[in-house]
């Protein structure tokens, strides 16, 4: 038997001393976020990663299929999308909705049309030959949903009035609470009344995504919340479960809620702490071989840098032949490529500018050597280190030492 939804006699009830720490958690992550210094031209890439990230996770959760391929298809502009499918289409819609959300103003009230809009947006050109693009559902238009079975609040007056008591408890109950635990009681009251045909969850994702950047991450980073109630489906959906056993007490959600915040802030800073990393690695290296005078040194200080290069833009090790293959160009003139190219990776690894690992083989194949940059040798390198380094090319090992 499906377990109905009712308007609640209080909008927003949780145990505020059980959910302190993840509180407060959330809301030291999110302060340093908004401290951290990054550029800003960089930040507007990463910030669209996020976009997708939290398009392809809202997409996902109800179950739509697509590749990584299909998926950049349907959230770049210029592709057309007759041929899309239907997961595609979805993923289009919700990305432009992201986006027309992003542009709005604080004077916008959070209001019964808004939600509305926000709905259209996310239906239209996908959902719209079965859901009425931001209508809500009339009399005798019921929807069960979930696991287990969950069902929306009735069709009709019922509807009408649960929207309505719910935006006008946001602008008022709501409002003595911390914005972090209104975004997320928002979500759950969207998500579990059920308002509309279809494309609730991801309706009440993109107003949470709202309220937390009107609230606190205005002036910082986007985060993708989508992508980590992806992640953790099973405990999302249980969660939203909970809440109505417990006669909406909201405390399980905003706990998980809260430590979703802390988790994707978390991840987003070590994303910038590496970007500046391999900033100051390249700023660093361009510095060092940049001094060097002779031709012979400047020529392998030459395949050096390409080498580091190559890396710095890797998010994984590579296999050295791989890389190899990769720098083909600037060794493909020389007398013996590969020994030369072996010379440079110990010389490096020496430095301790690189990290060679031993792989282990597949079957009869020999095992591998795996590279990758150590970003911390820009703070670590000093100028008598790298030159007294330098001058021992001649006695560089033409075998690959891994990384002691």
């Amino acid at each position: 038997m499906a377990i109905q939804y009712s308007i609640p006699g209080r909008w927003i009830r949780y145990d505020p001393v059980a959910v302190i720490d993840e509180l407060t958690e959330a809301k030291a992550s999110i302060l340093s976020l908004a401290n951290i210094p990054f550029q800003r031209s960089w930040a507007e890439r990463l910030e669209e990663m996020e976009l997708k990230r939290e398009v392809a996770g809202t997409s996902r959760i109800e179950g739509a299929d697509f590749t990584e391929r299909e998926f950049e298809e349907a959230v770049t502009d210029n592709v057309p999308d007759e041929h899309f499918s239907r997961s595609q289409r979805q993923a289009r819609a919700a990305i432009n909705t992201y986006r027309w959300i992003e542009g709005l103003t604080d004077a916008r009230p959070i209001d019964e049309s808004l939600v509305k809009e926000i709905h259209r947006r996310i239906v239209t050109g996908c959902d719209d030959d079965h859901c009425p693009p931001g209508q809500l559902r009339g009399d005798g238009h019921n929807v069960s949903f979930g696991r287990p079975c969950h069902r929306g609040v009735e069709g009709g007056t019922e509807c009408s009035s649960a929207m309505r008591q719910l935006i006008g408890a946001l602008n008022q109950e709501f409002q003595g609470h911390d914005p972090l635990v209104q975004a997320l009681a928002l979500h759950y009251h969207i998500g579990a009344m059920h308002p509309f045909h279809d494309g609730n969850g991801r309706t009440a994702r993109a107003l949470e995504a709202f309220v937390l950047r009107r609230a606190l991450l205005k002036d910082t980073l986007f985060i993708a919340m989508s992508n980590y109630y992806y992640d953790e489906k099973d405990n999302y959906l249980a969660c939203l479960s909970e809440v109505r056993k417990r006669n909406y007490d909201l405390t399980p959600f905003i706990k998980f809620g809260l430590r979703g915040i802390s988790i994707q802030c978390q991840r987003l800073l070590r994303e910038i702490r590496t970007h500046v990393q391999r900033s100051l690695f390249r700023d660093i290296m361009g510095q060092m071989y940049g001094r060097l005078q002779s031709t012979r040194k400047r020529a392998l200080a030459q395949r050096q840098y390409e080498i580091l290069n190559k890396l710095l833009d890797m998010v994984d090790e590579i296999e050295y032949r791989d890389l190899f293959d990769l720098l083909g160009k600037h060794y493909g003139t020389l007398k013996t490529p590969l020994r030369a190219y072996v010379r440079d990776l110990n010389h490096l690894s020496g430095l301790r500018a690189i990290i060679v690992r031993r792989g282990e083989g597949q079957g009869p194949e020999p095992a591998k050597f795996l590279i990758s940059v150590r970003l911390e040798w820009a703070t670590e390198i000093t100028e008598t280190e790298f030159y007294r380094q330098i001058n021992r090319l001649p006695e560089a090992k033409t075998r690959l030492v891994t990384s002691g």
